[in-house]
């Protein structure tokens, strides 16, 4: 497995689109696959926001990015880990956990001296094993989210 920018693999952008639509898209009605699709076409691999994909010799097998904003109702938390999926195929091969200390490491990388993210509580476990800690716990559409944080090492 590599993990790469999926600014550098364009032909995937409509992939990642709808399956980002069909995972989040409960806390988004509105949101379809052409405005996901043309968000991440504004992704950079050296700025933010930006999209990583693992990827293994068959295709990619999971995605996250690192945003300013991941949702407009949570604006005083930034910047955000967001958009973690891994294929059902791909589940149960630590390829989420991959994904998470990559960008936690590109965000050290970048300065960001605090990183947020927000899940459902069956995710917490999860994420606290990883170093995370609970910041605040809040509703968000239809859902109870805990927004968390962690401090990514300084970049040496």
């Amino acid at each position: 497995m590599r993990i790469t920018c999926l600014c550098d693999r364009p032909q995937r952008i409509a992939e990642v689109a709808a399956a980002h639509v069909a995972a989040f898209g409960q806390l988004l009605p509105e949101w379809t696959q052409v405005q996901a699709e043309q968000e991440l076409r504004q992704h950079q691999c050296d700025a933010i926001p930006v999209t990583w994909l693992a990827e293994d010799a068959d295709g990619w097998l999971g995605s996250i990015s690192l945003l300013h904003e991941d949702h407009a109702d949570v604006p005083s938390y930034s910047p955000w880990l967001a958009s973690l999926y891994v294929q059902p195929s791909a589940r149960g091969r630590g390829i989420a956990r991959a994904l998470v200390n990559h960008c936690v490491a590109e965000a050290a990388r970048r300065g960001i001296a605090r990183l947020y993210l927000y899940c459902d509580a069956p995710m917490l476990a999860f994420y606290q094993r990883q170093g995370w800690q609970v910041e605040a716990r809040l509703p968000l559409g239809p859902l109870w989210i805990v927004i968390l944080f962690i401090q990514p090492p300084k970049a040496g």
